[in-house]
């Protein structure tokens, strides 16, 4: 699949000093829509050797996969399509330049702990003296104006307080968080849109903001239905056997030969088109099942009747059986899942061109336009873009080297 050029965010340049996963993982989808995204990075301390220990996103430095000492396979996760600068955000000479790339740029954003963004001048009061239209989007633990403000946190922690620890998992087990940081995910995808709405509006009336979320905010959020039906009725949602759904049934995982899939009869049609597919008229019938709440009062007996009849055969058989009539999927382990020749066809696994890898496996971006995946290139090497970047900025080859040898980049 041939990738799209004209992309919407050309034209657009965004700083974002960030490190891990959540603000990364956003930012990654304004450089894969087509905005030059530049990362900046602590440039590290300098070593007796004459190097430099300890720089760079800490993401880089996470295992236990690495292309070369200090670039992980992790770190292409979150930062394909950016620019690598590296830079001392906590020194005049750091701010001057932060300045001078803020007066060329339309955003900045930030995924720091709540307190540092006002300190390291990455606001919208410091940088809208600079440059009046940018938008400062800040992407923190628990927010910038409370509390909590200084407190570092992680997605794991949000799924514990949001509730979702003691959602997940088989009734009667330990509290379980998901599999994934899911919390990161979502919080990145939000702060992103957050600063798409600002910057829209910074292009038309001139003026930027600031733009927050954070991860207890966007976890909480994300409780969604079952929050409303909390907040106003008292029903507190519980864990269901087979990770089922709370109200619709059969929607479960069920036993095949080989493994698990799950059905979801979602609809009453569902449900009506699944027994007359698998031969089982006879369940319709019954009046045990006639209804939804029927089947709900019975969920146990269903579950073992179709754990019955499902057995009988391999995931593939009910697979060509029921798909594209039922909504069935099997239940795959990572390997599985990302091995899916389906993946293939429909073009969401690419590889790029890395000075280590000449051919790194990735996975291209959910979002098509004009029926196109939006195109990837390696996360940049720490540094990479550091000069390219400076002499764009006015500064020449001696100032560069003044502040390479200052510690400053």
């Amino acid at each position: 699949m041939e990738p799209a050029t004209d992309l919407p965010l050309r034209g657009f340049r965004i700083i974002s000093a960030e490190q891990y996963g959540a603000g990364p993982y956003g930012t990654m989808f304004l450089a894969q829509m087509g905005a030059e995204v530049i990362k900046i990075e602590p440039p590290g301390k300098p070593a007796p050797d004459g190097t430099r220990r300890g720089g760079g996103d800490t993401a880089r430095a996470v295992g236990p996969h690495f292309l070369r000492p200090g670039e992980s396979v992790y770190f292409q996760a979150f930062n394909l399509n950016k620019r690598s600068l590296t830079l001392d955000l906590g020194t005049d000479a750091g701010q001057e330049v932060l300045h001078r790339l803020a007066r060329q740029s339309h955003a900045v954003a930030n995924n720091m702990r709540g307190d540092l963004p006002a300190r390291l001048g990455l606001d919208y009061a410091a940088l809208g003296r600079v440059n009046p239209a940018i938008v400062c989007a800040h992407l923190s633990a628990y927010g910038r104006d409370n509390a909590r403000a200084k407190w570092p946190g992680y997605d794991y922690l949000m799924q514990a307080e949001a509730g979702y620890c003691q959602l997940t998992g088989e009734p009667g087990g330990d509290p379980q968080r998901m599999g994934l940081s899911m919390v990161d995910f979502i919080t990145g995808t939000i702060f992103c849109i957050g600063l798409l709405g600002a910057l829209v509006d910074a292009q038309r009336s001139g003026r930027g903001r600031d733009v927050d979320t954070d991860l207890l905010s966007a976890a909480v959020h994300q409780t969604s239905y079952p929050a409303l039906w909390y907040m106003n009725n008292g029903d507190e949602t519980q864990r269901t056997p087979r990770s089922a759904h709370p109200t619709a049934t059969p929607s479960q995982m069920f036993r095949a030969a080989d493994g698990w899939m799950f059905v979801m009869c979602q609809l009453p049609k569902f449900w009506d088109i699944l027994t007359t597919r698998i031969g089982r008229e006879d369940l319709a019938a019954d009046p045990r099942f006639a209804t939804n709440a029927d089947r709900l009062a019975n969920r146990e007996v269903l579950t073992r009747l179709l754990d019955e009849e499902f057995s009988r055969k391999p995931m593939a058989h009910w697979q060509e059986l029921l798909g594209g009539h039922v909504p069935v999927a099997p239940v795959y382990e990572l390997g599985a899942a990302l091995d899916n020749p389906w993946l293939a066809e429909i073009g969401l696994r690419d590889s790029v061109d890395h000075p280590d890898a000449p051919e790194l496996k990735v996975l291209a971006n959910p979002l098509k336009f004009d029926g196109k995946r939006l195109p990837n290139r390696a996360a940049p090497l720490l540094g990479a873009d550091s000069e390219d970047i400076l002499a764009d900025l006015g500064y020449d080859p001696d100032e560069i080297a003044r502040l390479r040898a200052d510690g400053i980049v």
